[in-house]
């Protein structure tokens, strides 16, 4: 290890002179309460006043977004503030007619006659959902639902539910057979084999349709018609089992006083179905409306379809306003 050598002598004595000379000239520090040196080549480790007032406004909005101002909490973070949660609407404060209004279009997607399909689960199924909600959103939806559709009496789709014995009208309940104001009964599918579910019985519970006040009949083809010879079993069969399945339908709703006739364009008024179908009517001193799709609005057309023996009701049919009580068809 090296030995550290001391100067000594002459040399010595001068290097010491001068460097007591050189403190000799240096200024005395003068003690300050200041902690910060008056001169200083580095930054300052210490706030000036202008840092001192950023702080403070800094501090003043942090301590705006505090939760609270009880004492402890401390300032020194921003903590934001959570927002309140939104109370939920509530749909029963609003008035009945505004509930109904919009129960209306909920449903609007809905076909305005309804038949027994097997679609309808997919269509209908989840949108009756509705009324489990709650007993009064139950009988308000209910009843608005079931008074603006025509429900059909027997099944016309093809398929699993033609020959079905439980139409539609049996599957629904007695307070929603209740609720219904139209029904329609389709004539024409099964002429040649009319279904044997096609039997009106208490099961199909008309008795509880005693607000329905519009009853269409739609004929979709007249057996009678010369298109069809070779093909029916025998003139006049599917006209006597229509007359007789309406007759049925009337004994079960006898309040009902006004039917709806309408057909497709190729049946014509003053066929075998159609003069059968209006002499039932008129016998049971009934009064008839035209529906839309066939289009029958022609008084000398009705002159020729009344059957004879009826001319008092052909006076009053002159006089009825055509288009009342016209049916919806899909």
């Amino acid at each position: 290890m090296a030995r550290r050598t001391t100067a000594k002598g002459p040399r010595a004595r001068a290097i010491a002179s001068s460097s007591l000379a050189s403190s000799s000239a240096r200024p005395t520090p003068v003690p300050s309460s200041d902690a910060t040196p008056v001169s200083s080549t580095y930054p300052s480790t210490y706030a000036s006043e202008a840092e001192h007032d950023l702080d403070d406004d800094m501090l003043k909005k942090m301590h705006g977004l505090t939760i609270s101002d009880t004492p402890g909490h401390s300032i020194t973070a921003a903590v934001v503030k959570k927002a309140e949660p939104k109370k939920p609407f509530r749909f029963l404060d609003l008035p009945p007619e505004l509930r109904i209004t919009i129960y209306g279009y909920y449903f609007a997607d809905v076909d305005r006659v309804l038949d027994l399909d097997p679609a309808n689960y997919k269509r209908i199924h989840k949108k009756l959902g509705l009324m489990r909600t709650c007993r009064t959103i139950y009988y308000e939806a209910t009843h608005m639902f079931y008074s603006s559709r025509t429900f059909r009496l027997f099944p016309t789709h093809p398929g699993r539910y033609f020959k079905t014995k439980k139409p539609l009208l049996a599957r629904l309940k007695p307070r929603q057979r209740n609720c219904l104001t139209s029904l329609e009964l389709r004539l024409g599918p099964g002429w040649s084999k009319p279904p044997r579910g096609w039997v009106v019985n208490p099961a199909l519970g008309l008795a509880d349709c005693v607000n329905v006040r519009k009853l269409t009949v739609f004929v979709e083809c007249d057996p009678s018609d010369g298109i069809f010879s070779g093909f029916r079993r025998h003139d006049g069969y599917y006209e006597g089992f229509s007359t007789s399945l309406l007759s049925s339908v009337l004994d079960e709703m006898p309040f009902i006083d006004c039917l709806t006739f309408d057909a497709w364009s190729s049946v014509k008024k003053s066929g075998a179905m159609m003069r059968a179908l209006l002499e039932l009517a008129y016998a049971r001193g009934l009064s008839v409306r035209w529906g839309p799709e066939r289009g029958w609005a022609d008084f000398e057309d009705e002159v020729e379809a009344v059957p004879e023996g009826h001319v008092a009701n052909n006076a009053m049919l002159s006089q009825a306003p055509l288009g009342i009580g016209v049916a919806v068809v899909a």
